[in-house]
């Protein structure tokens, strides 16, 4: 197979760690590139040496009614995931890669499955955390029984008040839209429905059940910070001697925390309890750029049989995530494979989000399969 041939909408901040997984890419090469502020096309293509001849546009529906394209990326809002995917999948390409969260509704995302599927695409939702280094050999280690059943899981996210990289205004400031954010809030959902479903699809992903019930606080005036989320993950039939399975997720805020981050001002603790031992992972989004190599956590740490085990020997820093989460969909397009996250499962991620928001408006247990639109 040729070189695939990838258009991109949407040239923000973000797409300055999504394009890494393109540059010198033996199998893949950009050819264009579109957002309605060409300022920022003309700036993203000479920021990182691209191909002078990539062309530009404006207008999405003219740059998939004018090129050939193999495979899609979508860096857009949220609420623009699928008109674009809608539109994008009648134009005869392999692939679709759809920033997460997938879109804004359950509805939408089946409309999104439906006609990738019926028009034989691979859509993919991006979701780098699954494929940063230390998340890779923490779910490597597991699967290998080293902290034996996994039967918990807790995932803490604290957003800075100081550091991280600068987001212009009008990048940041639809994510504090119910409309444009989603999330069926009365105010912006930045942390539970657009970061969250990071830390939502990572408990499905440790722990392979679909979920029971969820029972969520999500408190603040403008935004949804601080959040507590509980949950219990279903048991398979006639098992009623394995251990029930249970999580939880925090989002708070330290404003007066000073993050050094060459990225977001947020980083993440995780820690998965097991019949035989534990097992923490120490910093995803800020990583390995937060102190000296001298001071920082190991990325993975693992207590069992009164002994604790570090594990140092990967790449820290963040933006291997997106590296390898491209690298990844570009071998699945190519050699006819699956995508680790695919519509169905992004699908499911979403509804386990929009579980907890709805229960922490109506204070009630949620059942994610009830959240159907």
């Amino acid at each position: 197979m040729d070189k695939l041939k990838v258009g991109i909408i949407g040239c923000g901040v973000i797409f300055d760690l999504n394009v890494l997984g393109y540059l010198n890419n033996d199998d893949a090469e950009i050819i264009s590139l579109c957002d309605r502020r060409l300022k920022n096309v003309k700036e993203k293509i000479q920021k990182f040496d691209l191909n002078s001849n990539i062309r530009i546009y404006k207008d999405y529906k003219e740059m998939l009614d004018s090129e050939r394209i193999d495979l899609l990326e979508i860096l857009l809002p949220h609420h623009l995931h699928h008109e674009v995917t809608l539109y994008a999948a009648q134009k005869n390409l392999k692939g679709i890669s759809v920033q997460k969260p997938m879109a804004n509704t359950v509805k939408e995302c089946d409309e999104m499955i439906n006609v990738c599927k019926n028009n034989n695409i691979k859509l993919k939702i991006f979701e780098n955390f699954t494929f940063y280094p230390p998340i890779i050999k923490a779910k490597q280690l597991i699967e290998e029984g080293i902290i034996g059943e996994v039967n918990s899981i807790h995932i803490k996210s604290t957003r800075a008040g100081k550091g991280g990289w600068r987001v212009p205004g009008s990048a940041s400031r639809w994510r504090y839209d119910p409309k444009t954010c989603g999330g069926g809030m009365d105010r912006g959902s930045p942390c539970v429905f657009d970061d969250g479903f990071h830390k939502f699809w990572l408990a499905l992903h440790f722990i392979e059940n679909k979920i029971e019930k969820v029972y969520a606080w999500i408190d603040g005036d403008l935004i949804d910070i601080p959040a507590y989320i509980m949950w219990k993950y279903k048991q398979p039939e006639n098992t009623e001697f394995i251990v029930p399975k249970y999580g939880n997720m925090e989002f708070n805020l330290s404003p007066q925390m000073y993050l050094p981050s060459p990225y977001y001002d947020i980083d993440e603790f995780i820690l998965l309890t097991g019949s035989t031992g534990v097992m923490w992972i120490n910093q995803v989004t800020a990583g390995g750029n937060v102190m000296s190599d001298s001071e920082i956590f190991p990325p993975v740490v693992v207590f069992r049989d009164g002994k604790v085990e570090s594990f140092t020997d990967m790449e820290r820093d963040w933006k291997y995530g997106f590296i390898n989460s491209t690298k990844h969909f570009i071998d699945v397009i190519k050699n006819d494979g699956a995508p680790l996250l695919t519509g169905e499962e992004g699908r499911y991620t979403i509804q386990f989000s929009l579980a907890a928001i709805k229960s922490s408006l109506e204070g009630r247990e949620i059942n994610p399969d009830d959240m159907i639109d």
